[in-house]
C-alpha cells in the first residue's frame, strides 16, 4: 500500500496522499515512522495524518480518530504455486517452514489466534517476505488482500500465487488516522473520500497498483 522505491515513497497510499493534498491545496510531506510508532507520532504532533493501510479497530479508536473507511479488505495468503493446494485442509500441519508476517499487524494477531502452533517469522516489508517464499524459508505470507494482490502481480514470474486459507473471514475497514481534536482535517478527508469514491478515482488508483484487485 505504501513503500519506498529507492528514495521515492510510492504505492496506493502515496497516490491517495498526493490526491488529498491537491484537493486541500496543501503540500504533502512524507514522514517515515516504524509501524508501532505511528500513533505516538500522530499524538505528539509530529505528523498530521496516518495514511499507511491502518485497520480501524476499537483499541486504536481509543487513542485516535479515523476518517470514514476508504477500503474494505480481507486477509489473503501468498504461497508458492507448487504448494497452492497443500494448505486447503490443515495449514497448521502443512506449513512446516512457518508463516511470514509483519509484526504488530492484524495478520500477526490473526495467526496467533487461529494458528497458535505455527512458527511465525517477521519481515519488515512484503517484498522481503515474498523473497523468503521464493527461497523456501517460509511456506505462507499472510497480509491484507491489497498487499497480497500487489505482491502476486510482482512475483508471478517467480511462481507465487494468492490463496485463501481455511479460517474465519475477517473483513477489515481501512481508515486514515487523525488526531481527535483535528475535526477540520477529518471532515476534509471524509469529503475527499466521498468525492473520490463517486468519481471512480479510488478504484483507478487501486487497480493501478493491484492488477488483481476486485
Amino acid at each position: 500500500m505504501i513503500f519506498k522505491d529507492g528514495e521515492q515513497i510510492t504505492g496506493v497510499e502515496a497516490d491517495l496522499a498526493q490526491a488529498l493534498g491537491k484537493e486541500l491545496g496543501r503540500r504533502v510531506v512524507f514522514v517515515e515512522e516504524k509501524w508501532e510508532k505511528l500513533i505516538d507520532a500522530l499524538s505528539e504532533n509530529r505528523i498530521d495524518i496516518i495514511m499507511s493501510s491502518m485497520s480501524i479497530t476499537p483499541a486504536r479508536q481509543y487513542r485516535i480518530a479515523f476518517s470514514n473507511p476508504y477500503l474494505k479488505v480481507s486477509q489473503l495468503a501468498l504461497c508458492r504455486d507448487e504448494d497452492k493446494y497443500a494448505f486447503v485442509l490443515n495449514v497448521a500441519a502443512q506449513a512446516k517452514r512457518g508463516f511470514g508476517l509483519k509484526q504488530g499487524t492484524t495478520s500477526d494477531f490473526l495467526v496467533r489466534q487461529e494458528f497458535p502452533t505455527v512458527e511465525r517469522k517477521y519481515y519488515k516489508t512484503g517484498e522481503q517476505a515474498a523473497e523468503a517464499l521464493v527461497d523456501k524459508d517460509i511456506d505462507v505470507f499472510l497480509s491484507d488482500a491489497p498487499i497480497v494482490w500487489h505482491l502476486a502481480g510482482r512475483y508471478e514470474v517467480k511462481g507465487l500465487v494468492v490463496i485463501a486459507l481455511p479460517m474465519p473471514s475477517y473483513d477489515e475497514l481501512l481508515g486514515w488516522g487523525i488526531r481527535r481534536g483535528d475535526t477540520a482535517l477529518r471532515d476534509s478527508a471524509n469529503a475527499f473520500i466521498a468525492k473520490a469514491q463517486a468519481s471512480g478515482a479510488l478504484n483507478r488508483i487501486y487497480s493501478q497498483w493491484m492488477p488483481g484487485f476486485r
